[in-house]
């Protein structure tokens, strides 16, 4: 199983982002996706999850900033960005729980980062 995010770049304060994330390979199901960040000199962290059936949940620093959606069929989950900050320049993971067969447990698979840079 393979997680390929991209969408990253350079924006100023106040701007935009999407970032997408497909997650490709021989699977049996996947349960939540989401988005880790981490910050330069900083512990990643948690910034929004979804489950398979689209319910949400966001860190306190995003809400009502950023909005997560997947589409199942796709295997993809995104992340738009609005209202960028400086504070949320960091490199941007997605994750997801992959069951790769019937009735076994849900394993953590990572995409390869992509960096999100804000100016101020």
């Amino acid at each position: 199983v393979q997680l390929q995010a991209s969408g990253g770049g350079l924006v100023q304060a106040g701007g935009s982002l999407r970032l997408s994330c497909a997650a490709s390979g021989r699977m049996f199901s996947l349960g939540d996706m989401g988005w880790y960040r981490q910050g330069p000199g900083k512990q990643r962290e948690l910034v929004a999850v979804i489950s398979s059936r689209s319910v949400m949940n966001y860190a306190d620093f995003v809400k009502g900033r950023f909005t997560i959606s997947r589409d199942n069929p796709k295997d993809t989950v995104y992340l738009e960005m609005d209202s960028l900050k400086p504070e949320d320049t960091a490199v941007y993971y997605c994750n997801a729980k992959v069951r790769m067969r019937f009735g076994g447990g849900y394993d953590d698979y990572w995409g390869q980062g992509t960096q999100v840079t804000v100016s101020s």
